[in-house]
């Protein structure tokens, strides 16, 4: 059993789904850390798409003022059920950054015993554009990490 787990989520179901391994995994002690990354590209997202398709600008701003505190409800959200199932020390941080960066980051900072998060299981064109969070975690910490794969 593990005393101390990091848990990114982005929103998803398939990122929710590594919260059944955590509470699996965890000391009933222990503690949930859980996460979400809010990317500021630094590129608009147009450069990568077809023409036609608006940029959606956002500023560092405004996204502290509005996408933080929405990821904070999201995760606090999270939290309400995971202290409903039993879990009482579930901690929750919502940052601006990169996200694998950010994941790693807050791992170091909590000094998680381990990183259990799902794959959004992207492939080709959309793995390129996108990369790889997962794998940019594993190949950035020396913690071990649980990869929830996707069902499909």
């Amino acid at each position: 059993m593990f005393k101390n787990i990091l848990v990114p989520l982005d929103g998803s179901q398939v990122s929710e789904e590594a919260l059944q391994y955590a509470k699996e995994i965890v000391d009933p002690q222990g503690k949930l850390t859980l996460i979400t990354v809010i990317d500021m590209p630094d590129y608009p997202a147009a450069m990568f798409y077809p023409a036609g398709i608006a940029t959606y600008e956002l500023s560092k701003e405004t996204a502290q003022n509005e996408l933080v505190p929405q990821a904070q409800d999201y995760l606090n959200r999270m939290a309400a059920h995971l202290k409903e199932l039993g879990l009482e020390n579930v901690r929750t941080e919502a940052v601006i950054g990169e996200p694998a960066c950010a994941i790693v980051e807050e791992a170091d900072k909590v000094d998680a015993d381990a990183i259990v998060m799902s794959t959004h299981g992207r492939t080709g064109v959309s793995r390129w554009l996108f990369g790889s969070v997962a794998n940019k975690v594993l190949n950035s910490t020396k913690r071990p990490i649980f990869i929830v794969p996707v069902k499909r």
